[in-house]
């Protein structure tokens, strides 16, 4: 089987038995149910609530939309090939699959460096946030994490894509691209191999400057006199950067270490750590430990049922 025959790829069943296709189904949903309303309500909390037009906030919503396209690239595909319990992906959806997962999984690196400096500027340079991070700036960051994150995920999709396939069986739940090297038959695929080594040596760069800068914090932390300020800084911190190393560590451990040939419950397990974790983890941190966004979330909430009695007052009146 060759590239020019190949027009779909089979993808990792988690069981034979109807009934597990029927439970990962019910798993899958919850979370992804779960994850997505959480990081859509704080899209909706920070946009519906002018208090939090800030840097920081901006940065947020940016994560939580990561988030959603991050798990709808993947999830949805995979639950609906359980309950029809078939495990086919087309060729072009194999593509487009992953173009956008890899451009959502490295926006969300970047986010999350940017917003570790955010939170240096905030805490060790205080009076000079305004003027470092003002809204020009954070917007010029935002697009240019979007639009290096495109530019990086076309050329992944590129090195995966442009050398043959031997084979079409992915021993993945998506497509992941070490498991589609795995197929290729060619020494194209030292491009792709390049590329990945290329951005781990990125990653590495991200992780170390995301550590340095919350050294420099949790330094200017200790300095705070004992109380509510220094207990707020490590609260939102240390989840950050803890979700932050657990992301890239199962990351890195699922695109670099050497692929099995067959299925693997190492392979599977560490790729839904660092796909599930930090999409449903992000707005938990930010959001049950974030007095703004609680407030944003309960005004929000009460707008929302106070259009609903007025629509269901306008129904009542009219049908009278």
């Amino acid at each position: 089987m060759n590239k020019s025959s190949l027009s779909e790829f089979l993808l990792l069943e988690f069981s034979e038995v109807w009934e597990f296709q029927i439970l990962h189904f019910i798993l899958f949903l919850v979370f992804y149910l779960t994850a997505t309303t959480a990081n859509l309500l704080i899209v909706s909390a920070i946009t519906s609530d002018y208090h939090l037009h800030t840097p920081m906030y901006f940065l947020l919503m940016n994560l939580a939309i990561q988030d959603v396209g991050q798990i709808s690239v993947i999830f949805p595909v995979s639950m609906a090939n359980s309950l029809m319990n078939d495990s086919h992906i087309s060729y072009s959806g194999c593509i487009v699959q992953v173009l956008f997962y890899v451009f959502f999984i490295s926006s969300d690196y970047s986010l999350l460096t940017v917003m570790a400096y955010d939170r240096y500027v905030a805490i060790c340079t205080p009076l000079q946030y305004e003027m470092v991070m003002n809204r020009h700036t954070c917007l010029q960051m935002v697009m240019a994490v979007w639009i290096i994150s495109c530019f990086y995920a076309v050329l992944h999709t590129v090195g995966t894509f442009s050398p043959a396939f031997c084979s079409n069986v992915v021993n993945q739940f998506f497509c992941e691209i070490p498991h589609l090297l795995r197929l290729v038959c060619s020494k194209l695929y030292l491009i792709e191999i390049g590329i990945l080594l290329l951005s781990a040596v990125v990653a590495a760069g991200c992780f170390v400057f995301i550590v340095v800068t919350y050294v420099h914090i949790f330094t200017a932390v200790m300095r705070f006199p004992a109380g509510q300020g220094r207990k707020r800084a490590f609260s939102t911190c240390l989840p950050h950067l803890t979700v932050f190393s657990v992301f890239i560590f199962t990351s890195y451990l699922a695109y670099y270490k050497p692929v099995s040939d067959s299925s693997s419950l190492l392979d599977l397990a560490v790729t839904m750590i660092y796909s599930m974790v930090p999409p449903l983890m992000n707005p938990l941190i930010y959001s049950i430990r974030n007095k703004e966004i609680k407030n944003a979330l309960k005004k929000l909430i009460c707008l929302v049922f106070a259009a609903q009695n007025s629509f269901l007052k306008g129904v009542i009146l009219n049908s009278v």
